[in-house]
Parts: C-alpha cells; structure tokens; sequence
C-alpha cells in the first residue's frame, strides 16, 4: 500500500478551473496505477480518471473527457488532477486512490485511499 494525501480543492465558479494533488508515500508508488474518484452527497463513489503507472496511458469518466487531465511525477510521488470547464455537477469530495491489480475503473480494485479533497462549483 501507499499512503495518499490531497489538496487542491475549494471553491470555484462554474467554466472555471482547480488543480489536484496527491502526494503519496512508499517506495512502490512508481509501480501503482493511481485514480481519481468523486462522492458527491447521496450519491455512490464514481471514477473520474486515472492514469498507470508509467503515465504512457490514461483512462476518463465520459462525464470528464476533454475537461479533466490526470497526470503523474514518480519522481514526486505526485498524481495530478487538472480540471477546467467546471460545473455544478462537479461538486463532490474527491478521493485519490492506488492500485497494484492494473485494473482503474471500480473502487474496490483499489487499495490505498486518501482522505478526499472537497470541490465545490458555484452556479
């Protein structure tokens, strides 16, 4: 497991933009598939984005593509979420997340979670 921590979130009028961090400890994080998933209130945890381990290949939730941009800095032990054109239905908490079974799209693949991060976009 790696151990996740975010920032980055806040308050931002809807078209416009916030960056995503999670900075994540343990020497495996190089070898870990990360994601991004959001939970907003009521509703169920759901994938947003993520990206393997080597960067070469990312994967978006159809509610995100061309808005959101998921990358990662081994080097930093850093995976990034940049996400421009928001709306109000992007409010949520959003969670980072790590997985050594190379599968991104479910939760459960995932072990390793952050605290979340709260994102909320204003009408």
């Amino acid at each position: 497991q790696v151990q996740l921590l975010e920032s980055g979130g806040g308050l931002v009028q809807a078209g416009g933009s916030l960056s995503l961090s999670c900075a994540a400890s343990g020497r495996t994080f190089s070898s870990y598939a990360m994601g991004w998933f959001r939970q907003a209130p009521g509703k169920e945890r759901e994938f947003v984005a993520a990206i393997i381990w080597s960067g070469v290949r990312t994967y978006y939730a159809d509610s995100v593509k061309g808005r959101f941009t998921i990358s990662r800095d081994n080097a930093k032990n850093t995976v990034y979420l940049q996400m421009n054109s928001l709306k109000p239905e992007d409010t949520a908490v959003y969670y980072c997340a790590g997985t050594s079974s190379g599968r991104v799209y479910y939760p459960h693949e995932y072990d390793s979670w952050g605290q979340g991060t709260r994102v909320t976009v204003s009408s």
